[in-house]
């Protein structure tokens, strides 16, 4: 129940409503914000401005406050979290920005309604969602308590409900706790600035819990996500460069699971790069390469946005444009074990293929992998099973896939990389082996136990490379095509079009879409 005493006349509650709009638009007042500015630390309107086509604005909510004890009334503009719509290069979507200035942005009942009313309608009406993430955590001592539990958890029974119906993205912008570092882990795409903590609970309270002290970069800083739990997908220097990465995501995505992602203009000069894949390659199949290289030889020009660069590094995962439309890339990457994929490897091309199905973007797999990485850290990370999430998701992928197997393909990798009828069609090049395994290691099997001579294990070892050539594969048409590694660019584009007339139009099934987020 309000406390401010309304005017009588329409004139005057005009007045008042317009000095009420400008003191929740002061945030935490004009202290806070000029020490935010004066360490290059952006606001979370500021934030919003930076992010949204200008003057497209509509915030929901602004009059919102704190109704738990009558003397935070007064100093919770807002409830701490700025959230209404707006337009990103003229497509609309939904924001809520964590104001940090009023009460560390904590989670109390106003604003957590206000981001049910945001979340419900940019999911109704198909627009991505968007979180600013800068927070706290659950507000203190309002959730204490049998009455502040009940009050203030778990009134929206799909707050934490992902069944991709509309793109997510979140950004680490400050220390991320409670519900933010949540919606952190739900998105599909999430950015970090340096100096940002994701964590489930603050440094003190962890230090406090484990009795000793926990340092905020080694609790949840930007090297724990992005090179060993894989939560960041990208990690910047500033709060703008986030906001322009958010930007660039979704100009690939489509608003919502119904349409296909949008067309651009293809580059001039993007066919001609392809030429050089055969220089960029090397002889000896035991030289490695950058397979990014490849990559941007075949996309359209400077189109590929890379995903996960820190994590994961024996794959290599992306959007991209080919001939204007949006494709998703998965390529071994022999700069990395070789190629060899390991449970890191799996985890992240397992959550790509899920946000491509659920999205309608077709698969590019470009293939180099002797295998998965076998040990007893393997098995400990539980590899068998991340080895299966990996293939059952691109089994239940509905989107086109194409593979292209530049060299080595072998064991169940084969089948993880789209071998064996798992994509739609499947391309070799001349330079393309597939087997079991490795034919020195194939040659040390057939031969253990026994005393085989040098020659005998050379001519075992020759038969069975003999065997494992692109002309085995294209004999009995488990290769569709053979083709010189400059016409990769063109051969997809063709089969992509054959593989878009479907009668779904471009539309997937979403089998994955309630795939868990982080597993």
């Amino acid at each position: 129940m309000s406390e401010v005493e309304v005017p009588e006349t329409l004139e005057d509650r005009l007045t008042q409503l317009r000095a009420l709009e400008e003191r929740a638009r002061q945030m935490g007042g004009k202290e806070k914000l000029a020490r935010r500015e004066a360490a290059g630390v952006m606001n979370a309107r500021s934030r919003i401005d930076a992010l949204l086509d200008p003057g497209t604005f509509s915030e929901n909510g602004l009059l919102g406050v704190s109704t738990v004890f009558d003397e935070d009334r007064e100093r919770t503009p807002a409830d701490g979290k700025v959230a209404g719509f707006g337009l990103i290069k003229d497509r609309m979507v939904g924001v809520v920005s964590n104001d940090f200035t009023v009460k560390g942005a904590s989670s109390s009942t106003t604003n957590m309604k206000k981001i049910g009313h945001i979340k419900r309608t940019a999911t109704d009406r198909g627009f991505p969602l968007i979180f600013l993430g800068e927070s706290s955590g659950a507000r203190m001592p309002d959730n204490m308590g049998s009455e502040g539990m009940g009050t203030m958890l778990g009134n929206d029974p799909h707050q934490y409900a992902r069944e991709r119906e509309t793109p997510w993205v979140s950004a680490v912008l400050g220390q991320c706790f409670g519900s933010s570092a949540w919606y952190s882990c739900l998105a599909d795409f999430t950015v970090m600035r340096k100096g940002g903590v994701l964590a489930v609970a603050s440094p003190a309270l962890a230090s406090l819990a484990i009795g000793q002290t926990v340092e905020p970069e080694d609790l949840g800083g930007w090297k724990l996500h992005s090179e060993e739990t894989g939560m960041v997908d990208r990690v910047v220097e500033t709060d703008e460069e986030a906001l322009a990465e958010i930007r660039k995501f979704l100009s690939y995505m489509p608003s919502h699971n119904g349409e296909t992602p949008p067309i651009s203009e293809v580059p001039e000069g993007s066919d001609e790069a392809a030429a050089n894949i055969p220089q960029i390659l090397p002889d000896s199949r035991k030289r490695g390469y950058d397979v990014r290289k490849i990559i941007n030889c075949i996309v359209d020009l400077e189109s590929f946005f890379e995903f996960k660069p820190r994590f994961g590094r024996t794959a290599v995962t992306g959007l991209a444009r080919l001939d204007g439309g949006v494709v998703g890339v998965v390529a071994n990457n022999p700069m990395a074990k070789a190629g060899a994929l390991d449970v890191s490897g799996c985890e992240k091309v397992t959550r790509f293929l899920v946000m491509c199905d659920s999205f309608n973007i077709p698969i590019i797999m470009l293939v180099d992998t002797p295998g998965f990485v076998i040990g007893i850290e393997g098995e400990k990370k539980k590899a068998p099973g991340k080895i299966i999430n990996f293939m059952t998701a691109l089994q239940m992928c509905t989107v086109p896939k194409l593979s292209v197997i530049m060299r080595k393909s072998y064991g169940q990798a084969y089948l993880n990389m789209g071998g064996g009828r798992n994509s739609d069609s499947v391309a070799a090049w001349p330079t393309a082996e597939v087997s079991f395994m490795d034919p020195k290691y194939a040659t040390d099997v057939v031969t253990w136990g026994r005393d085989a001579s040098g020659a005998e294990k050379e001519a075992i070892r020759e038969d069975m490379e003999r065997n494992s050539t692109y002309l085995g594969l294209a004999q009995i048409f488990a290769a569709q095509s053979v083709i010189a590694p400059q016409d990769t660019r063109r051969y997809l584009i063709e089969e992509l079009k054959i593989q878009h007339l479907r009668r779904s139009r471009g539309i997937g099934r979403h089998k994955l879409a309630n795939w868990p987020t982080t597993f």
